[in-house]
């Protein structure tokens, strides 16, 4: 089982960019599908985008389309989230996630979470 750690929140202005990382331990993360979600405050958690351990991108939520991109380097036990055109509903605590069990947008059945870091848009 993977153990995941996030970095890479922070502030930014609307239209600005930050780069998301989760960095994973344990021995199974090039084998290990992964996703990020998010919750903002006073919302449910929600499903953003979804990587195969082989490099195969789900779609993306529908607000994010254009604007995110995820990818992950297995040599690094990393999987980034390139997020760009930031907008003040982007505000979120960002949680990487492992393993999903049942659907891609299900939370529910991911077997490992990160503790989460906050992306703060400002207008």
């Amino acid at each position: 089982q993977v153990q995941l750690v996030e970095s890479g929140g922070g502030l930014v202005q609307a239209g600005g960019s930050l780069r998301l990382s989760c960095t994973a331990s344990g021995r199974t993360f090039s084998r290990t599908h992964m996703a990020w979600f998010r919750q903002a405050p006073g919302k449910e958690r929600e499903f953003v985008v979804g990587i195969t351990w082989s490099g195969g991108i789900t779609n993306y939520q529908d607000s994010v389309k254009g604007r995110f991109t995820i990818s992950r380097d297995n040599a690094k036990n990393t999987v980034y989230l390139q997020m760009d055109s930031l907008k003040p509903e982007d505000t979120a605590v960002y949680y990487c996630a492992a393993e999903p069990r049942t659907t891609w947008t299900d939370g529910s059945g991911y077997s490992t979470w990160g503790q989460g870091t906050q992306v703060t848009v400002s207008s």
